[in-house]
């Protein structure tokens, strides 16, 4: 149950390096940390389990200040009444990017017309490439109606990123003057009200987010 981290490695074109392996091993600690916390939470309830990993009352509100795919500024408050599920990635990213946006997007296919009720946010994580106008072609490719892209200047990232306890590194660049950028990808699920509520892995399947979706969706406390 815990995020893989992005991206697959060119070797060939790499100096060995520990920072991949240090950003990997605070990641997972991060999720370690946050799902000990929800487990403990959840030998108290009762309630139905739910299919993802339940952090209510173990993360903060949704609180932000970011510059939307649209060049407008935005906050926390912007989304509120919908339901937000906030991935933190980059355009360049080869392979989990797309997969766990793919994902979503099944997920959110399966809520038929209460997909409206859903917003995702893709913030990145390497704001130097990731223009708003890169970040609103990206998203669109996937589903200009229910994602949106979000950046901002490195301080901005680099403190929601703390706040979230989301661990990303820049690699060494290529010849070419390319770089990937390795981060953990799990994706934060806040309610309606702004409330984080539940943290999906790459190990969660479209149906099990879909199910959980449709459970916080219809919550109407």
């Amino acid at each position: 149950m815990f995020p893989t981290i992005s991206s697959r490695r060119r070797q060939a074109d790499r100096a060995p390096s520990d920072r991949p392996r240090l950003v990997q091993r605070l990641a997972l600690r991060a999720v370690v940390a946050i799902a000990a916390l929800a487990a403990l939470a959840g030998c108290t309830q009762r309630a139905e389990p739910w299919h993802l990993t339940n952090v209510t009352g173990h993360l903060p509100d949704l609180d932000f200040t970011l510059t939307a795919d649209d060049g407008r500024a935005v906050d926390g408050d912007s989304f509120k009444g919908r339901t937000a599920l906030v991935y933190f990635g980059y355009t360049h990213c080869p392979d989990v990017c797309p997969e766990t946006m793919g994902r979503l997007m099944q997920a959110l296919g399966k809520l038929g017309p209460d997909a409206r009720k859903v917003r995702i946010l893709f913030i990145t994580v390497d704001p130097a490439r990731d223009t708003p106008q890169a970040l609103h072609d990206y998203v669109g490719a996937f589903d200009s109606q229910h994602a949106e892209g979000l950046t901002g200047t490195d301080r901005q990232i680099e403190s929601l990123a703390k706040r979230y306890r989301v661990a990303y590194q820049m690699e060494k660049r290529d010849p070419n003057g390319s770089y990937e950028v390795t981060h953990s990808s799990a994706v934060y699920v806040f309610d309606p009200q702004g409330r984080a509520r539940l943290l999906a892995t790459d190990h969660d399947t479209p149906d099990a987010i879909a199910q959980d979706l449709r459970r916080i969706i219809d919550d109407r406390s």
